[in-house]
């Protein structure tokens, strides 16, 4: 094996190992090291700050789904019985990356992209290479997700003229099932 095929097998495989690091979706788990999963901040006594990121391999509507069950869980924990949805968001975030044939990868204002050298518009990310022995590319988009909601907690019945207003045991029952923690795998 001469010494570019070397060198193009070894970035291969280092991008392969780089992608397989992300082909699972966020599992239901505090967000610690890689920053993926809830987090919770208590701003009162019954109100709370929600947030759940989720990687590339992690869909809207799961998101979306964990984060509503960490409010009904996090309600639970902590005597009450409703909750109501004060405000909530879903942010996205989208990145470019590209690989050549000849084995280059980039992330983020390309190297040699459609408009030429340097010039990132219309995206962020790698186009069409142009010149002579730079091959085939391949762009790919990433998106991830991250839901926010604040929260109010109450005990008794939750109040039935207001749309945002879950009652948790009931969050808990019906989403259970489609939560998927780590060791769950």
């Amino acid at each position: 094996m001469n010494k570019t095929t070397w060198r193009r097998a070894a970035l291969a495989g280092a991008g392969a190992l780089a992608l397989g690091a992300c082909a699972t979706s966020t599992p239901y788990a505090p967000a610690e090291g890689s920053g993926y999963g809830f987090t919770d901040q208590k701003i009162e006594n019954d109100r709370y700050r929600i947030t759940f990121r989720g990687n590339s391999s992690t869909q809207r509507d799961t998101v979306e789904t964990y984060l509503l069950y960490r409010a009904a869980e996090l309600t639970l924990q902590n005597g009450f019985d409703y909750f109501v949805v004060v405000e909530d968001d879903t942010e996205e975030t989208t990145n470019y990356t590209g690989t050549s044939s000849l084995g280059l990868t980039g992330y983020g204002p390309g190297f040699y992209n459609y408009y030429g050298y340097g010039r990132a518009f219309p995206y962020y990310g790698f186009g069409y290479p142009w010149g002579p022995g730079f091959g085939d590319f391949d762009l790919r988009e990433r998106n991830r997700y991250t839901a926010i909601a604040y929260i109010v907690m109450g005990n008794g019945q939750k109040p039935q003229d207001t749309l945002t207003a879950y009652d948790a045991q009931e969050v808990v029952n019906n989403l259970g099932p489609v939560i998927r923690t780590a060791e769950q795998g």
